[in-house]
């Protein structure tokens, strides 16, 4: 068995306004990245194109019909000030959420080691019923849920280490003790949630924050001794990543300072315990990471540490 590579071109039709963060681009810098012949081990596969049944894990049927609904045949339509829907945004959301399913599928019968889906938007602003963020369906709550609903897991884990908080995957899962979400974010920063006070009605929730100017030393001390001890104890049978790479000191929209190989080492130390936990068991979704050169290097060093399992 080998890593997964999960894409899909549609990532390439969701189209934001000039200038925005969350851009076509990041896509092509990962795809670039992922050409190179160190990753030519990787079994790489097309998304299929996740269904409503299958949103509706999460999200309220409701929800999701008007997500249907506000799909524009052109121009472009604004959900609120950073989130705004073109003609393929649909597309490409349907399809993260394939990609996701599609992940947990192949990790849970043993056909991958692990899997990576690199995908856009991302998701883990999303909320049960709102879009928000520059996400519209929360693709890591979704495979989640569709392995418990489909394979038979009792726990989920899903480690959150975007630099900002998942409120989304909070909101989804606050009261729900089968699925543990832990979260590394700074604060104060978008959008707001995510203090160490919050822990979910069953103590499922681990948040973990970091201050402006933080950077590898106290981002690993936070890992280590705040987060992976509480999934440990929860002894999950699958792990999911949301991997967001605007941590890296180069990223625009916050003011952390990690560095590539802080990404690698988290990925090994999640591993690690996965295969104690989860029979090795783990899939990743893409979320934020909007400096090109960080993002496209973080997600290398991600993947090669994936591969290398």
């Amino acid at each position: 068995m080998t890593t997964l590579l999960i894409s899909h071109p549609s990532s390439l039709q969701h189209a934001t306004p000039a200038g925005h963060p969350e851009r076509i681009d990041r896509i092509r810098a990962v795809e670039r990245t992922l050409e190179d012949e160190r990753f030519a081990t990787l079994q790489r596969v097309t998304a299929p194109e996740g269904t409503l049944a299958q949103v509706e894990l999460c999200h309220a049927p409701r929800f999701a019909q008007a997500v249907v609904e506000t799909s524009p045949q052109n121009g472009m339509v604004h959900i609120d000030a950073d989130t705004s829907m073109s003609p393929g945004t649909l597309s490409a959301a349907l399809h993260g959420v394939g990609a996701a399913v599609h992940a947990v599928d192949e990790v849970m019968t043993a056909r991958a080691a692990n899997a990576f889906c690199a995908m856009r938007p991302p998701g883990h602003h999303a909320e049960s019923d709102r879009a928000m963020g520059f996400c519209f369906f929360n693709n890591a709550a979704i495979a989640a849920r569709h392995a418990q609903k489909v394979h038979g897991v009792e726990r989920v884990a899903i480690l959150d280490w975007d630099v900002h908080h998942g409120n989304g995957t909070q909101e989804i899962f606050w009261s729900d003790p089968s699925v543990l979400y832990a979260s590394l974010h700074e604060m104060p920063l978008f959008p707001g949630t995510g203090a160490a006070s919050e822990r979910g009605e069953h103590g499922n929730i681990v948040n973990a924050p970091l201050r402006a100017g933080d950077g590898s030393d106290v981002f690993r001390d936070a890992y280590e001794n705040a987060v992976l001890p509480r999934i440990a104890a929860f002894r999950p049978d699958l792990v999911i990543i949301s991997a967001g790479f605007d941590a890296h000191w180069r990223d625009p929209l916050a003011n952390l300072n990690l560095k590539e190989p802080d990404f690698a080492w988290a990925t090994q130390k999640l591993m690690e315990l996965a295969d104690r936990h989860a029979g090795g068991r783990l899939v990743s979704i893409l979320e934020g990471g909007y400096d090109l050169e960080g993002l496209s290097k973080s997600v290398a060093a991600h993947v090669m540490a994936l591969m290398r399992g």
